[in-house]
């Protein structure tokens, strides 16, 4: 099985995550994927191959060399992301892409039914002119993020078995469910995995080499308010309508996610519910700056605390609760694991593009956890929704650079 193949296979199984649910996983349907995925590992040769009862795989494939050197890890997580449905993916690849519109659904435009996925709404597409794309039928997500990567991850492992002559180490791998609602490194067993740093195959177009990521926190804010007649409600009514609206004033309007790139930081409203006694908001707070970070918790508990000198003590509750941190300050003591990568591309004919994400990974956690884990490009583009494509090629190269990851690994010598 090539890693085509390998990859249209995984988008058959619907393995949308939930962000609604407090099981592990969160949706059942993920762990028919894991379990169809512990047997295909089996069947490839991989040792140790285990799952728990969360849907964690791990396994191992064995060292060739008789030297010891360090054990290292690559990691991707197999749910999607609750933003789009995952359930009866139908991809398409388009050879030889030139460059012009790709019509993903429907032909008229008449009909209100067409979509397009067109370089004029998203340039990167020219990058990749003369490749071949995989792409959705528009009413699905693809799955590149992130069953690219555990395709790229498993096909290393096979190409690895097959060529004898390529000395690696023992290499870990494992896969993972959640990791769109941010909780795919809760319950990842670091110590059972055994690695002294790992990767998660999870980035994004060719070439991306993140070890930088957001500080993230999330904020609810309750709003008490007071429900009287309208017709008598003078000096009575207090109306958690208005005063939610007035509390999403309090805060910057040029520090949100659509105003900010690169290292800004920003507050971002992703969900309210309110009525006249009642009001509940939503927040999530990021900057790649501890400082600047802390700095915005205290901002939040500022507003709700002049709210209260306003209204009344208890009329605004602030809950601030901390998500993860930026790996950075973790991966700085240890730039070799980032200097494998780096010399892995240039030798497989990749550009490295080094860059802050602007969102979390597993990886962030697992780093925080005692496990060094940067993120390296899996190949696909525009995630979490129906114009997500990822290129051939790329899954290719990301495969490849996985190979001599573990071929430097083994002349490692620190």
């Amino acid at each position: 099985m090539n890693i085509i193949e390998r990859f249209l296979n995984y988008t058959k199984f619907d393995t949308q995550s939930s962000e609604e649910s407090e099981s592990v996983p969160s949706t059942p349907k993920q762990l028919v994927f894991a379990e169809y995925l512990k047997k295909e590992l089996e069947h490839e040769g991989l040792e140790d191959v285990e799952m728990d009862e969360k849907g964690y795989i791990y396994a191992t494939l064995k060292s060739n060399i008789k030297e010891e050197v360090p054990v290292i890890g690559f990691i991707s997580h197999y749910d999607t992301s609750p933003d789009c449905s995952g359930a009866d993916i139908k991809p398409r690849i388009v050879e030889n892409y030139d460059g012009g519109d790709i019509v993903l659904r429907g032909e008229r435009e008449a009909s209100g039914e067409r979509m397009v996925l067109s370089p004029e709404k998203f340039p990167e597409l020219l990058l990749h002119k003369g490749e071949d794309l995989i792409v959705t039928d528009g009413t699905t997500l693809l799955g590149a993020d992130d069953k690219a990567g555990i395709a790229e991850i498993v096909q290393a492992m096979v190409y690895l078995r097959e060529h004898k002559e390529i000395k690696h180490g023992k290499i870990r791998i494992a896969f993972n469910p959640d990791e769109e609602i941010g909780m795919g490194a809760h319950h990842f067993d670091v110590e059972k995995f055994g690695c002294q740093w790992a990767y998660t195959m999870d980035g994004g177009d060719v070439g991306e080499l993140e070890f930088e990521n957001f500080n993230a926190a999330g904020a609810k804010i309750n709003i008490k308010g007071i429900s009287v007649h309208p017709g008598y409600a003078k000096g009575k009514m207090v109306n958690a309508n208005a005063l939610a609206a007035e509390f999403a004033a309090m805060l910057p309007l040029d520090e949100t996610p659509e105003r900010t790139e690169g290292y800004q930081g920003f507050y971002h409203l992703t969900g309210m519910t309110s009525n006249v006694e009642q009001a509940k908001l939503s927040y999530i707070i990021r900057d790649h700056d501890r400082d600047r970070f802390e700095d915005r918790k205290r901002f939040i508990a500022k507003c709700a605390e002049q709210m209260n000198e306003k209204y009344g003590e208890g009329t605004v509750t602030a809950v601030i609760n901390d998500q993860y941190y930026n790996m950075k300050e973790k991966i700085d003591p240890q730039m070799h694991v980032i200097d494998l990568v780096l010399k892995a591309m240039q030798e497989c004919g990749v550009a490295p593009k080094v860059k802050p994400i602007r969102g979390g990974t597993d990886g962030a956690q697992l780093s925080f956890k005692g496990l060094p884990c940067p993120n390296i490009f899996a190949g696909g583009i525009n995630f979490h929704g129906p114009y997500e494509f990822v290129p051939i090629q790329s899954m290719e190269k990301a495969m490849q650079v996985v190979v001599k990851i573990c071929e430097l690994t083994a002349g490692y010598n620190d």
